[in-house]
């Protein structure tokens, strides 16, 4: 169908159609930027109602349930689904509003020129007709006249008073008049001729042109809302296989909450590991002693009666280790009755039950050789660079990480400090009474010291297995700094028996006990050395020893001499190269 053709005669009304197409374009546009508007806001939103019900730092261990990991997993797919929301508002914005308003403003350009040019064929169509209605006037009115003059001709031929000149000039008025009357007439039917064929030519190949290209700019504008609407809906496909995703990511959060699980974790963090209170013993008031006194012959003398031991929040504990009642057990009492919690946060953690006592010491022991991989990895990369410096000067001067070696070494002697330490208290817990340290608990510093992942794999309860006894006299040993500022340097100003070393029991017994050891590398004596424990030996500056034991985080090597002489050295006093 062709508008030219079928709406020939239409040119006001396909104005306004193609105006009210505009319109509508503008109308689709603004209720694409309001949708993109509501998806940002609903994003928006949501995101932030996930932040605000995310835990806090304190809520974290009641977040360790199945159930409210599950929550968590929810609230974590429900912030993707958000994103999601946001990019359908950014692709729409990007591919739809902004399109649909470069697309309007191109119609109003091209109906605007189209409309000029239909009003200028209009008005050359309506000047030519009037043309035509002037000539045609103009013949109407000479035909008048010369109707009127051939009147006054015939009356006068007819009228015997008048004399002969007198009608021959009514005769020469009538012939003059018939003589404008047919040139008025042979215009008047030229124009009407031209008027006619112009008219034909417009209403049949100028108009309906203008017409057809306001057919193709209107079906142009359909055929690209048409597009845009598909573009929605190719928008909306895009986002679905992700938010599929997130809501099977839903399910599997709700899969993975495990009520039984739970149930053993409120046992795992409550459990006090406290026995049952006995039974109550019998008093018998009528047994009197020769003081007059209540005997208690049938309480046992180590069993605690009744009044002594009372509930807490962690357990049953007796009258020795009696606390302030806390929580909701002393929700109603006088506060000027309530003492200072000076003992609430314990170093050993004793305040708490004996289970969540080790669990505390165990966790400690884990952030300890957490911060003692870290330190070592630290120092090893410290150690690197130097290597690098002394072999290339240009670098950087070695000596320039001296400080940082210094207080690399002083941390890592804090740190092991600190895992002896709590190693001895997670053997108290566990009521340990080996006096001396296992061989595993070297082997976990030694894996520490040596830096690498496996470091962190270590087991805290294998360190616990075997507790160190501080109260014999034995040697102490100087823990590894790695760097030649350690503490043990003579000129470093630090004495190697203060409270940077570690006890450490038999431990040169022991070694020196192995016969034998095959040599594993040699090494090389950077400063000199005083040997004032057992075990030790002397040791002059660039002397060279054979390596027999490696340090094994203790901050000692075992080496030998050329003449067969063995023992510790320092392990930050020489520079050692392996086999």
């Amino acid at each position: 169908m062709n508008w030219g053709t079928e709406l020939w005669d239409q040119y006001d009304n396909l104005s306004t159609h193609t105006q009210k197409g505009i319109d509508f374009c503008e109308k689709y546009t603004h209720f694409i930027k309001e949708r993109c508007a509501i998806e940002t806001e609903y994003a928006g939103k949501l995101k932030k109602l996930v932040k605000n019900y995310q835990p806090k730092k304190k809520e974290e261990e009641d977040y360790q349930f199945t159930h409210a990991q599950g929550v968590l997993g929810m609230m974590k797919e429900l912030h993707d689904i958000a994103g999601q929301h946001e990019l359908i508002a950014e692709n729409l914005n990007a591919k739809v509003v902004k399109e649909l308003q470069v697309l309007m403003q191109e119609l109003k350009q091209e109906r605007k020129k189209h409309l000029q040019d239909g009003q200028r064929l209009q008005v050359e169509l309506n000047q030519q007709l009037g043309l035509l209605d002037k000539s045609k006037r103009s013949y109407e009115k000479a035909f008048r006249e010369m109707e009127k003059a051939t009147e006054n001709w015939r009356r006068a031929e007819s009228d015997d008073h008048l004399s002969r000149a007198e009608q021959n000039k009514y005769k020469d008025i009538s012939v003059q008049r018939s003589q404008i009357n047919d040139d008025c007439k042979q215009g008047y039917a030229a124009t009407l001729q031209k008027t006619n064929q112009y008219q034909e030519q417009h209403y049949t190949v100028m108009m309906p042109q203008v017409f057809q290209q306001l057919q193709e700019m209107e079906e142009k504008r359909v055929t690209k809302l048409q597009n845009f609407i598909r573009e929605c809906g190719t928008i909306e496909n895009s986002v679905i296989p992700i938010i599929n995703t997130c809501i099977d990511g839903i399910f599997n959060a709700a899969n993975s909450v495990n009520p039984s699980k739970d149930s053993e974790m409120v046992i795992d963090k409550n459990k006090s590991g406290f026995q049952h209170p006995q039974d109550i013993p019998f008093e018998d008031l009528s047994q009197v002693t020769v003081n007059g006194s209540s005997s208690s012959l049938n309480t046992p003398k180590n069993v605690p009666t009744r009044s002594e031991t009372f509930r807490t929040a962690g357990g049953t504990v007796t009258k020795k280790g009696k606390q302030k009642k806390g929580g909701i057990l002393g929700m109603f009492s006088s506060s000027k009755h309530q003492s200072p919690k000076l003992d609430d946060h314990r170093e050993d953690f004793s305040n708490l039950p004996p289970n969540q006592q080790k669990k505390k010491l165990n966790k400690k022991l884990d952030e300890i050789k957490g911060s003692i991989s870290k330190e070592t990895s630290e120092r090893d990369g410290m150690m690197k660079m130097r290597d690098v410096y002394i072999q290339n000067p240009a670098l950087g001067d070695p000596n320039s990480l001296d400080k940082e070696l210094e207080e690399n070494a002083l941390k890592l002697d804090h740190l092991r400090t600190e895992m002896e330490k709590f190693v001895t208290y997670l053997a108290e817990a566990e009521g340990s009474t080996t006096p001396n340290m296992h061989r595993k608990h070297r082997a976990s510093l030694a894996s520490l010291q040596s830096g690498g992942n496996s470091s962190t794999n270590v087991s805290s309860t294998d360190l616990s297995s075997t507790p160190i006894q501080h109260n014999t006299p034995t040697p102490a040993i100087v823990v590894d700094s790695v760097d030649s500022q350690h503490t043990d340097r003579p000129d470093s100003g630090i004495d190697r028996n203060s409270s940077h070393t570690v006890a450490r029991e038999d431990s040169f017994d022991d070694a020196l006990d192995d016969e034998g050891l095959p040599v594993i590398g040699t090494c090389i004596a950077v400063y000199p050395f005083e040997a004032t424990n057992e075990g030790s030996i002397c040791m002059a500056q660039d002397e060279h020893f054979y390596i027999l034991e490696q340090d094994q985080g203790d901050g000692w090597t075992r080496v030998r001499r050329g003449n067969n002489e063995e023992g510790f050295v320092p392990t930050s006093y020489i520079e050692c190269q392996y086999s």
